[in-house]
């Protein structure tokens, strides 16, 4: 970890807690700067900020006090999932006070280089694929960000022999000022968490955030089949890397008669690839394009892509029972998600989906819809997910009160040869405190079965 002096006796606001809150403040005290935590939640309920008052930080819990910022802080460092239009912080910038997210203080701190991934779709899974194909290589990574690992808390531990593999969400590239990975990769782009962005150009400014200050040392991997992407890329000072499913690329990573190359190298077949969906093959060539530029031999890429089959929560297999197979893929929270997962199968499809309802309709869904043979539905928008169906012409449709009772309703439904497939189009917080509770309910419902 370097001893950076920036924050020392410096007077700063940490805003929200969760697990990068709690990090960036004990970070922050531990770097000597005087640190004051604000958190929504009670204190009384509050087990981290009581914590963290053990540790001799000032802790002001229950609302977010305007008055905050008559008490002279020179930096606020923000929870990501608090909006631009809270008004701590929209007074917080009108007065000129700076507003950085965690992943900020990770990088100043870190010794190790980073590899930073964002885009709408595939983040989490491109993570993953590359960090363990980063590990098979022998390049000693570590993962962090978006995915679970809070980043300032890895880098404290990262040295210059390491790699740190980190997946950055929009919230979190909002508040970046000198962050610069030596690779950066943006999946995709589509419309997204426009409730907290407010505009389609916001929020692709957001992401664009993640290349901002790179150089001609750095690189830039990025998706060539989207002019949303190709021109962030423009914009770029780094090295472009495409990559391409579809055309084959004078240089980058894209496939060609059945092979996957990276610039005119061939790298592995793609029958070998044992992670379902099409939508996966590009991410599986981000992730290979970063592996070779850091030198990582093709036996390595080959054997985690030959048993690599998903991430949890992301179209994981869960169990095949009596012929059926089960997958969950509970992180699909927006349509596009669940329009990527119905395109991974040729199969008969049973759909289990429904949660939380944001007021959008689901009408994007029918031209995916083709395989889908029963949809069961749950939670918030039950009755608009069922009223697509009927106008997919599908012709068993079902409603019950949760995943868990929806699980052993499917395989009533199914046959020997069906996938089973919860891919709920929409977030969890109807029902379930979070994606990976309501895809951990789904799993040990299937299990039940047996």
């Amino acid at each position: 970890m370097k001893q950076v002096n920036d924050y020392f006796h410096k007077k700063i606001l940490v805003l929200g807690l969760a697990k990068s809150g709690v990090a960036a403040a004990t970070l922050l005290h531990k770097l000597g700067a005087f640190v004051t935590v604000n958190d929504f939640k009670p204190l009384a309920e509050n087990i981290e900020a009581q914590g963290l008052l053990e540790q001799g930080i000032t802790v002001i819990c229950g609302d977010h006090p305007i008055e905050l910022l008559d008490e002279g802080f020179e930096l606020i460092v923000k929870n990501p999932g608090i909006p631009y239009s809270n008004l701590l912080v929209k007074g917080a910038l009108k007065r000129g006070i700076p507003v950085i997210t965690e992943v900020e203080l990770a990088y100043q701190i870190s010794e190790a280089p980073f590899i930073a991934i964002t885009g709408t779709n595939g983040k989490t899974t491109t993570t993953t694929l590359l960090f363990e194909i980063l590990k098979a290589g022998g390049k000693l990574p570590l993962i962090a960000g978006n995915i679970g690992m809070v980043a300032s808390e890895v880098a404290q531990n990262a040295s210059e022999e390491n790699t740190i593999v980190i997946e950055l969400s929009s919230f979190q590239l909002m508040g970046i000022q000198g962050f610069n990975p030596k690779i950066a990769i943006l999946t995709n782009l589509y419309d997204a968490h426009l409730d907290y962005h407010g505009t389609r150009k916001e929020y692709f400014q957001a992401k664009a955030n993640i290349t901002m200050n790179q150089t001609n040392d750095e690189f830039f991997i990025v998706n060539a089949e989207q002019d949303d992407t190709m021109e962030i890329a423009s914009r770029s000072n780094a090295q472009i890397i495409p990559f391409s499913s579809n055309n084959v690329l004078e240089k980058g990573a894209f496939v060609k008669d059945g092979w996957i190359y990276f610039n005119t190298e061939k790298i592995m077949e793609t029958k070998n690839i044992a992670l379902p969906g099409a939508h996966n093959l590009e991410n599986i060539l981000s992730a290979i394009a970063a592996a070779k530029l850091f030198g990582v031999n093709n036996e390595a890429i080959f054997t985690v892509l030959n048993t690599f089959s998903g991430v949890k929560h992301r179209l994981q297999f869960i169990h095949e029972y009596k012929g059926r197979k089960f997958y969950n893929d509970s992180k699909a929270t927006n349509i596009l998600a669940t329009e990527k997962a119905l395109s991974a199968f040729n199969e008969p499809l049973i759909l289990l989906a429904g949660g939380l309802d944001r007021g959008n309709e689901f009408d994007e869904l029918i031209p995916y819809l083709k395989n889908v043979k029963a949809v069961i539905t749950f939670g918030q928008t039950a009755r608009k997910i069922e009223r697509v169906a009927r106008d997919a012409g599908i012709k068993i449709i079902e409603h019950v009160d949760n995943v868990e009772k929806a699980v052993p309703v499917a395989y009533q439904l199914s046959q020997p040869g069906d996938v089973i497939l919860l891919s709920p189009a929409c977030a969890s917080w109807d029902q379930y405190k979070t994606f990976e509770v309501r895809g951990d309910i789904f799993t040990q419902a299937v299990h039940m079965l047996k």
